[in-house]
């Protein structure tokens, strides 16, 4: 039988066993959380809380209020790793979230915020947690999580190496790297903490010509570091400009960006069997993208210089993003050079000619509901573009390090371990 049609089994077995239903529900009604006018949280005061933030920068956009996520814990997504006969293989297991689209995606073999290993919600303990809190390990980076929705947070993403012979519960299974690529083609398959993950370990380069220098992207980021700032200060939400705090969701005037909404949870699949909680709902479709070049044989990144409340340090992202790409042209709040990129390189019949990355990918789905990015790249043969000083060419090995260093978002991040799942180590 062939690997692939076999794991297309499992995982429709998978769909089948592992049930889960949702039910839309206000946010003033769900269980075990406040709403009220400085916050919405939980009565046990973990897991996470949604506050406002008032924004000021004098990059792209100016001033802004928004809603915003808060989980003042550091949250572990690990897979074990384990060599069978000469070949390694990676434990993901099939795993329902209130979120998914379609819901049941591959998630790490640990995938839990502090709260929930921790067991606050009173139900049973994560399965293979023992082994992410050694210290030794394969790959351990701790990468920032959505710039945008999350203020301030982390997740340590973990690589582990085992030799002892385990048992796996019938949601767990042993993927190698040729599956991986098989699956990470395919729409709303592998989630987006397992990419998370596996963009911590895209092997270098033998070769690696570098365009730009490491002093020269050092010195290019230094200078906009300097010429851009970002300040945020929380607000009660009531004070949100712009913004609608109802006892059914949190919403914006113009219904622009994304709402808050409740959902009741129940599944046979989880630690808990049942639960209710606030959820982010954003537009139909985002977006993600990159223009990339080949300079002596070496794949560039046009990579861009970014600015997000949620994050504490300015950041290197793709060359284009957008929260609703269906809505693009007449959004004020991307620049008109991504607008460029967007209409004449990704939406364009001759360049698409040239696309070598294109599929759609789900967030996380324990806390946003069915919001899906369409991840793509398009490789520029001669053309020649144009760019300003928000942008800079990194090459293949550059961007590994600088992900080490915690430089690159996590839009770019998965975007870059997409397009290079045959490289993971």
């Amino acid at each position: 039988m062939n690997i692939n049609k076999k794991i297309n089994q499992w995982i429709k077995l998978q769909r089948k066993n592992n049930k889960i239903k949702i039910k839309l529900k206000k946010i003033n009604q769900l269980n075990k959380w406040i709403c009220n006018n400085k916050d919405l949280h939980h009565v046990s005061g973990k897991f996470f809380k949604i506050v406002g933030i008032r924004v000021n920068s004098n990059f792209e956009k100016k001033k802004w209020d928004q809603p915003i996520i808060i989980q003042n814990e550091n949250g572990i997504l690990g897979i074990i790793r384990k060599k069978f006969n000469n070949q390694y293989k990676y434990l993901l297991q099939a795993k329902v979230e209130p979120g998914n689209i379609n819901k049941l995606q591959l998630s790490p073999t640990v995938q839990a915020t502090k709260s929930n290993y921790s067991r606050v919600h009173g139900g049973k303990k994560t399965k293979f947690l023992n082994f992410f809190l050694k210290k030794k390990n394969l790959i351990k980076s701790k990468q920032s999580e959505q710039g945008f929705r999350y203020l301030y947070k982390f997740n340590t993403n973990i690589i582990i190496n085992i030799k002892k012979i385990i048992n796996i519960p019938n949601n767990f299974y042993w993927f190698s790297k040729n599956d991986l690529n098989y699956f990470i083609k395919k729409n709303n398959i592998i989630n987006m903490d397992t990419i998370s993950v596996f963009s911590c370990s895209i092997s270098k380069n033998n070769q690696n010509y570098c365009l730009n220098s490491n002093k020269q992207i050092s010195k290019w980021f230094n200078i906009n570091s300097k010429k851009f700032f970002i300040k945020r200060k929380i607000v009660d939400l009531k004070c949100l400009k712009n913004w609608n705090i109802n006892d059914n969701k949190i919403v914006h005037k113009k219904n622009k960006h994304f709402s808050i909404i409740g959902v009741k949870v129940k599944t046979n699949s989880r630690e808990v069997f049942s639960w209710e909680q606030p959820i982010i709902r954003g537009k139909k479709l985002a977006f993600a993208g990159f223009l990339v070049k080949k300079f002596n044989k070496t794949y560039h990144y046009l990579s861009r210089f970014v600015l997000k409340p949620g994050l504490k340090t300015p950041n290197f992202t793709c060359t284009v993003n957008t929260s609703d790409i269906n809505n693009f042209k007449k959004n004020k709040n991307i620049s008109n050079i991504q607008k460029m990129y967007l209409k004449n390189f990704f939406f364009n019949k001759i360049h698409l000619k040239n696309k070598i990355f294109d599929n759609i990918q789900s967030d996380e789905g324990g806390r946003f509901y069915h919001s899906k990015i369409r991840n793509m790249i398009i490789e520029i043969k001669n053309d020649k573009i144009l760019q300003n000083n928000s942008f800079i060419w990194i090459s293949h090995n550059q961007m590994i390090d600088l992900i080490k260093k915690q430089k690159f978002d996590i839009e770019a991040r998965l975007l870059f371990a997409s397009f290079n799942f045959h490289k993971i180590i």
